[in-house]
């Protein structure tokens, strides 16, 4: 750390989000307002000078030279997370480690790996980590209407009530795990602002060509699914639960196998309506 310490930083910041403090700092002038719309949701400009985590990037630097790759590499306090040729999949990485890292370390909110909307009132929740298909969910939801949550984290407070984490929605547009970002006002939706309370709960696996015939589940294994997808359920344990228990109090949980996301959605949308 002292030898990053010792580098000529041209710029930095530092970020208070839900009682986390982070510092990222880089040594081309330039560079960090690229990497402000990267940061958490909600985030603040903090004075503080001590930080929990603190992220350097080191740009690349001169001329190419025939044969040499010019390198950017991004440490987490002093281990390298990062290096790459290409700039964008080094801040991807800044963004997606301190997302979690956010996740993990903050007491003030309990964080879910699901995605969110909000729905006459109430949030309508599917957890489940990257790959498994809630952000095309969450967007067949905010083209019917609902309201952008999140499509990375639930976020809860002490009262089991659901927060808004709007990150631009990370969209694969093919079969590549490559991303294209996209606010849901870029997709004609709007970003929830206020707590709501938990309205349902949807656990659910994509198959090519099922069809969507959802099936209740009961309160207590839908709670063990949303435990399950808990990102700091070993690190705070007695916290997440006591959240948790509150978060699932008036839940109705469903399940099933889906197939395309407009089919479910839709019916998701209803049953959501017939169970207030």
């Amino acid at each position: 750390m002292k030898k990053l310490d010792r580098l000529d930083w041209a710029e930095g910041l530092t970020l208070s989000t839900f009682g986390v403090r982070a510092g990222v700092r880089v040594n081309v002038l330039g560079v960090l307002p690229r990497v402000l719309p990267l940061l958490p949701p909600g985030w603040k400009k903090s004075h503080r000078v001590i930080v929990e985590r603190l992220y350097s990037l080191v740009m690349a630097q001169g001329c190419e030279r025939a044969g040499v790759r010019r390198l950017h590499v991004l440490y987490a306090d002093s281990t390298r997370i990062a290096r790459d040729a290409a700039l964008n999949r080094v801040l991807a990485t800044l963004e997606t480690d301190l997302h979690r890292y956010t996740a993990e370390a903050t007491s003030d909110m309990t964080f879910l790996h699901a995605g969110v909307v909000g729905w006459q009132g109430s949030a309508i929740m599917f957890p489940g980590r990257s790959l498994s298909g809630k952000t095309t969910l969450v967007r067949e939801m905010l083209r019917l209407g609902a309201t952008y949550y999140s499509d990375e984290f639930a976020v809860v407070d002490s009262s089991g009530l659901v927060h808004p984490f709007a990150r631009p929605l990370g969209i694969r547009e093919d079969s590549s795990y490559a991303q294209t970002k996209y606010s849901a006002e870029e997709l004609g939706a709007t970003s929830g602002v206020k707590p709501l309370p938990m309205g349902m709960a949807v656990i659910c696996k994509y198959e090519a060509g099922a069809q969507w015939q959802p099936a209740p589940l009961s309160q207590g294994q839908g709670a063990l699914e949303l435990l399950a997808n808990s990102v700091a359920v070993r690190s705070q344990p007695d916290q997440t639960l006591r959240r948790l228990q509150k978060l699932v109090r008036h839940t109705v949980f469903i399940q099933g196998t889906r197939g395309e996301a407009h089919q479910a959605a839709a019916s998701i949308l209803n049953l959501s309506c017939a169970h207030k």
